[in-house]
């Protein structure tokens, strides 16, 4: 497998959360979020840029809407946008070459496992599976599909025109939890009270017209276009959605929640221990491309630098990990917060309880 080392997120793991409620009946779709069916559905926070406040907010505004019942998951999302335009026609074309929206699920929160779901303004789709992050190897399975998928796009504005007055395109997606459910928790739709992680991107190429079409800017130093700007729900901290550790939480509400004011989302405390052992991941891999070995102690996985001292309270803490080595693998156990099991984190990522 893939050993290499990889960057950290470069802010605080402080994931983003949404309370999904029950949907007020069945859906008809038409790209519109104006109809009766949104009007309880929270937005989301508007988008950022994908590196969080490293970086700029971005300069057109991104939100989103979640619903759930038995049947299905649907998103809805608006993208204000004064150039609308797509190219791309074909299902399984790599959407991100257009302007798009994207929507990550990773059910289990294992970061193994997970799907990703892109469109365009041409009600053109790609979706995938992901068996492992591509920074533990992948790899991408483009043959799966969500079978039953339901989508539909509306244009505030004209599609390819750059005379037209354009104000937004808008989308709404209907995902069936009878193929969602495949790298669930025990192959189980979610329940009320349960959350799956979840995250958007919003890929966006600079253009300009030309002979009354857009096309992208091209950078005269590289004879390329400029690179994108990836615009996200919850930052990653690094130019990459194929985190997931880092997405966001999608807590499912009952009809007894869905209804009034709502208790605010807490952290749940394993996932504190969780992050802890992923940091250790992530330098494990930095460590052995160094050294072309794993550390067998943690005092070596802390020469980088340990902000606010964390993982070093932790390492001298009765709840110390454990650390185990071969040549080429690892393995690092942690007691969960409240002592009743423990997680193990190994070289390729994959995160579970015992």
């Amino acid at each position: 497998m893939n050993l290499s080392g990889m960057p950290e997120p470069a802010i605080p793991f402080a994931p983003l959360s949404y309370l999904c409620k029950r949907a007020p009946g069945k859906l008809e779709l038409d790209g519109r979020l104006d109809k009766t069916f949104w009007d309880d559905a929270p937005w989301t926070e508007d988008f950022v840029d994908i590196e969080g406040d490293l970086k700029p907010k971005p300069w057109k505004r991104t939100r989103v809407k979640m619903l759930w019942d038995d049947e299905y998951f649907y998103f809805g999302a608006e993208l204000e946008e004064d150039e609308i335009w797509a190219t791309l026609t074909e299902r399984e074309s790599v959407i991100f070459y257009d302007n798009d929206f994207e929507i990550f699920i990773d059910p289990d929160g294992d970061t193994h496992q997970y799907y990703e779901f892109e469109i365009n303004a041409l009600n053109t789709v790609w979706d995938l599976m992901l068996v492992t992050p591509y920074r533990d190897g992948g790899p991408s399975v483009n043959g799966w599909d969500i079978r039953g998928l339901r989508t539909a796009v509306h244009i505030d504005g004209k599609l390819n025109d750059p005379d037209a007055d354009n104000r937004s395109w808008s989308v709404e997606v209907a995902m069936p939890w009878n193929i969602l459910r495949e790298c669930a928790e025990g192959q189980q739709p979610p329940q009320a009270g349960q959350s799956w992680r979840v995250n958007f991107s919003r890929v966006q190429w600079q253009v300009e017209k030309e002979q009354g079409a857009y096309r992208k800017k091209i950078n005269p130093e590289t004879g390329r276009p400029f690179p994108e700007d990836n615009w996200v729900w919850s930052p990653q901290g690094v130019i990459n959605m194929h985190y997931p550790e880092m997405w966001g939480f999608v807590q499912f509400a009952g009809e007894e929640m869905s209804g009034g004011a709502e208790p605010p989302f807490e952290l749940p405390a394993d996932e504190r221990v969780k992050w802890k052992l992923r940091r250790l991941y992530y330098r494990q891999r930095n460590h052995y491309e160094r050294f072309g070995k794993f550390a067998a102690e943690l005092a070596p996985l802390l020469e980088d630098g340990d902000e606010g001292g964390e993982l070093a309270a932790w390492g001298d803490s009765a709840q110390a990990p454990l650390i185990e080595t071969t040549t080429n693998s690892f393995r690092i156990r942690a007691a969960s917060a409240n002592g009743s099991g423990a997680y193990w984190i190994r070289e390729d990522g994959k995160l579970w309880k015992e």
